[in-house]
């Protein structure tokens, strides 16, 4: 789930997408290697998953970084006042990330069962998976194709809002942060834009973790659970939660996401940022 910085100069239009989504995809492993051992805290087996991850990971963040800075480009084109603009961040990051729910589903429902995998002591030898291929083999075995795709709604929704609000807090701490430091201290631009990255970055990550985690919740019980008749509708799972549970219940895991969500997002935002500079891509 991620992010992309969007200011970018004249050369920023159309002809340099596919730059955007080499550093998008760069970020991605940025992302994966960063946060992964922290996302591990909520159902263990720390890197267990991991290869799924960086795969699933830097194709979704190549196309959010893509589709979210052409769509945003397309429907804003380029304001003179570089003030970001609120109506064409929202739809964008809510496309880019509908977009890449469908990609991201199967990565992320391989790697949750071999993370719960890794944390059942117990589990016979002949059910356990070998590697992240022989999961998703057996899963189609037992599930049909569609079960790669278990909780799709889901990932959809969570995709899709937290990429909106991600994009939306990154884009206005940037802008805010960004203007009066540069003003103040010209010769100091690159500490200014990695210092710039990094807050604006990891604030997104918190804002959309905040705002999904209850989504997140629901997909990562759906997608564990080995009840073939197990509902796989997030809304009754949140109601079954919210009665058993209360409010608390919805953000298990509350803690190790925010602490993973900073540097995580952060990282992946610093990395876009020097690759899109490494690729001759110039920001206003």
């Amino acid at each position: 789930m991620i992010l992309l910085n969007a200011q970018w100069g004249e050369s920023a239009g159309f002809s340099s997408g596919y730059k955007e989504y080499v550093a998008g995809m760069l970020a991605g492993v940025a992302t994966v290697i960063v946060g992964h051992p922290f996302d591990t805290v909520k159902v263990k087996g720390l890197y267990c998953g991991a290869t799924s991850s960086f795969v699933g990971m830097a194709f979704e963040s190549s196309l959010a970084f893509g589709i979210y800075s052409q769509t945003k480009h397309f429907l804003q084109g380029n304001p003179e006042s570089g003030k970001p603009q609120l109506l064409a961040i929202l739809p964008s990051g809510a496309f880019a990330g509908g977009f890449i729910s469908f990609i991201l589903c199967p990565s992320e429902l391989v790697k949750c069962r071999m993370q719960v995998q890794g944390a059942d002591s117990i589990l016979q030898s002949s059910s356990r998976y070998r590697s992240p291929v022989d999961c998703a083999l057996k899963t189609v075995k037992s599930e049909g194709l569609t079960g790669l795709f278990r909780r799709a709604g889901a990932t959809f929704f969570r995709e899709s809002i937290g990429n909106a609000v991600f994009f939306s807090t990154y884009e206005y701490v940037r802008y805010y942060m960004h203007k009066p430091l540069r003003d103040a201290s010209s010769d100091l631009t690159h500490v200014i834009d990695v210092g710039v990255g990094i807050v604006s970055g990891g604030l997104g990550g918190i804002a959309c973790w905040s705002a999904v985690l209850p989504l997140d919740v629901a997909k990562t019980i759906i997608q564990t659970s080995t009840e073939k008749n197990h509902t796989r509708n997030p809304v009754k799972i949140l109601e079954l939660i919210y009665r058993r549970s209360g409010i608390r219940g919805c953000y298990t895991g509350l803690g190790p996401t925010i602490v993973r969500a900073f540097p995580a997002n952060a990282s992946a935002i610093v990395t876009w940022e020097l690759a899109m500079k490494i690729l001759g891509i110039k920001r206003d």
